[in-house]
């Protein structure tokens, strides 16, 4: 399990993580390390709140807000933002499914996924600062914001198709159990009601729900998800749980 954990880590972040803890672990076994996803959200969160309260004592709450989701992309490597402005794209160009597809694999940055990330971007700045003003506990919000954006991904991957015929997403996409996505969804859940309390299940609850209408959009649209989509999945989550806790 400790391997899983790992190989999972090295995958969804950029901490360094000794090849010889992950090494070893068949690519067809990945697909179980979606339970460890609210875990993996867990230690991103806490380094990214740690980041606002060493910056908040000697700047304030704006800048700590900026340099946490700063911290944040980096943590990540901005894997997740490149999936949001890929799909947006894609699902934006309003072309047919299969050009859509073939501009979400363009690696460069369109008009509309560029908006994309200004606008989540600012909101998460914007929703985190509003958060410290009111006096909210950052350390606690800020790790459950990255706790629920990834849970809530096993929703985009639970009887959802791949929409292409390779790539990095079709490690989970449609091969996650019925379990699998209970367990994930129930462990981040309840993370985040440790943190916050009843506010932040019922913002739990919120992000859910959006994330799975979304699913259900882009599988009418893509006929499917891909790595883009649950990239995009995890920052509108994040998003959702921010605006929700407001």
């Amino acid at each position: 399990m400790s391997r899983l954990f790992f190989a999972t880590l090295s995958f969804m972040s950029r901490l360094p993580v000794p090849e010889r803890w992950s090494q070893g672990l068949d690519l067809d076994r990945y697909v179980n390390g979606v339970i460890t996803f609210p875990v993996i959200g867990l230690l991103l969160g806490a380094i990214s709140g740690l980041v606002f309260m060493v910056v908040e004592a000697w700047c304030g709450i704006p800048l700590a807000a900026f340099f946490t989701v700063l911290a944040l992309a980096l943590l990540t490597g901005g894997f997740h933002l490149d999936g949001l402005a890929d799909t947006c794209d894609g699902i934006f160009s309003a072309r047919r499914r299969e050009k859509m597809l073939e501009i979400m694999r363009d690696s460069r940055l369109g008009t509309h996924g560029g908006l994309a990330l200004i606008f989540v971007l600012l909101a998460k700045v914007l929703a985190i600062s509003e958060l410290g003003l009111r006096g909210t506990p950052m350390l606690a919000a800020i790790a459950a914001t990255c706790i629920v954006g990834r849970s809530a991904s096993v929703l985009l991957m639970y009887r959802h198709r791949y929409a292409r015929e390779e790539g990095l997403g079709n490690l989970f996409i449609g091969k996650v159990s019925f379990r699998q996505a209970w367990l994930t969804l129930a462990i981040g859940g309840a993370l985040v009601t440790a943190l916050l309390g009843m506010h932040g299940l019922r913002a739990v609850l919120v992000a859910f729900i959006g994330v799975f209408i979304l699913g259900q959009l882009l599988k009418r649209t893509l006929g499917g998800q891909t790595g883009d989509t649950l990239g995009a999945g995890i920052e509108l989550g994040e998003v959702i749980f921010l605006l929700a806790l407001l």
